[in-house]
């Protein structure tokens, strides 16, 4: 039947979003104890992109020249949504809750609509400023004292530059295509962000520790590599494999719209494995986040990245990026997608 295309697509965009979501709560155990950010991350990026190594070759199909054509666009991907945004996010996750800390990098399509307003000097449709209000409203409740108790300030600066560094990955995602293939820009971003990590780690710019010690997870101890090697493999390389395929099958806006279960994910996931759990300001604030970046998504009269980009491409030359697919979410910010996240 035709409906049955839509409800796979559908399934398969709840994966995605699912995977992506549980990250943070996988790896705040090592967070806490010996591993620094930067490294988590390395390891994280390493494990996903050889993962997907062989479903990029087949992807490129002998195309390998469009690797180094699109260069400038997987090293952006690479410094923007591998290093910038993931060890960010992770150093937020390490001092405030998941849930919090995926929600302050939630708001950077709200970001991005300011940032157009400003550079196209177009005001938004109604819808978007509504949506906008909506959501800032909604973080206020998030990060309010009276609403989450005392938030640590460092985390919460951690999450604000994940938020912008997302924002800026939204736009490089939004630049035209030069025929890589999605999954091959995302494991070549991972990998070449694994390279700028361990260059990073080697001069010491950035804290750069790990610890094979055991950790706490599911009220157990287990070994570490058992939660690094379910962030690299289920939140990294099959979620991204699930969000491409998705896109495919439902279309980017669908597709955006499913990804923002990734939030509710995340949270979820949190209160499973970690026991934290937000309070009902928070909950009612995430909610009101959430519905604000549904109005932002349902204007279609364009998206606020595609009008930076445009007037980017208006001032010089950007790295070129390929339309991602949109369930993808900002705890990634992952190479070759987008949030739509």
């Amino acid at each position: 039947m035709s409906h049955h295309p839509t409800t796979r697509g559908l399934l398969v965009a709840l994966v995605a979003a699912t995977s992506f979501g549980v990250s943070g709560a996988l790896v705040k155990p090592l967070l806490e104890g010996d591993w620094s950010p930067a490294a988590a991350v390395t390891v994280r990026a390493l494990v996903g992109g050889l993962v997907l190594v062989p479903f990029a070759l087949r992807a490129l199909r002998g195309r390998r020249r469009t690797l180094w054509t699109a260069r400038w666009r997987i090293l952006g991907m690479a410094v923007v949504g591998v290093v910038g945004t993931q060890v960010f996010y992770f150093a937020a996750v390490r001092r405030i809750p998941v849930g919090t800390a995926i929600l302050i990098e939630y708001m950077a399509p709200l970001l991005l609509v300011a940032v157009a307003w400003v550079v196209t000097r177009r005001r938004p449709a109604a819808v978007v400023l509504i949506g906008a209000a909506v959501a800032a409203g909604g973080l206020l409740l998030v990060v309010s004292p009276s609403g989450g108790g005392r938030l640590d300030p460092i985390g919460l600066a951690s999450a604000a530059v994940a938020m912008v560094c997302c924002a800026a990955y939204f736009v490089i995602a939004a630049r035209p295509t030069e025929g890589l293939p999605p999954v091959a820009l995302a494991c070549a971003g991972l990998l070449l962000g694994v390279v700028v990590l361990a260059i990073v780690g080697l001069t010491g710019l950035v804290p750069y520790t790990a610890s094979t010690a055991p950790v706490e997870l599911f009220g157990a101890t287990t070994a570490w590599w058992v939660p690094m090697l379910a962030v690299g493999v289920v939140a990294t390389a099959i979620s991204y494999a699930a969000s491409i395929t998705a896109t495919t099958m439902l279309g980017s806006r669908l597709a955006s719209f499913v990804g923002l279960l990734e939030v509710a994910a995340a949270a979820l996931w949190a209160w499973i494995l970690l026991g934290e759990s937000l309070t009902l300001l928070q909950g009612l604030g995430g909610a009101a986040i959430l519905a604000g970046i549904a109005f932002v998504r349902s204007d279609r009269e364009g998206r606020p990245e595609d009008a930076v980009a445009e007037a980017a491409s208006d001032i010089g030359p950007v790295p070129q990026a390929a339309p991602a697919p949109a369930v993808v979410t900002p705890d990634a910010a992952p190479p070759g997608a987008s949030v739509e996240r």
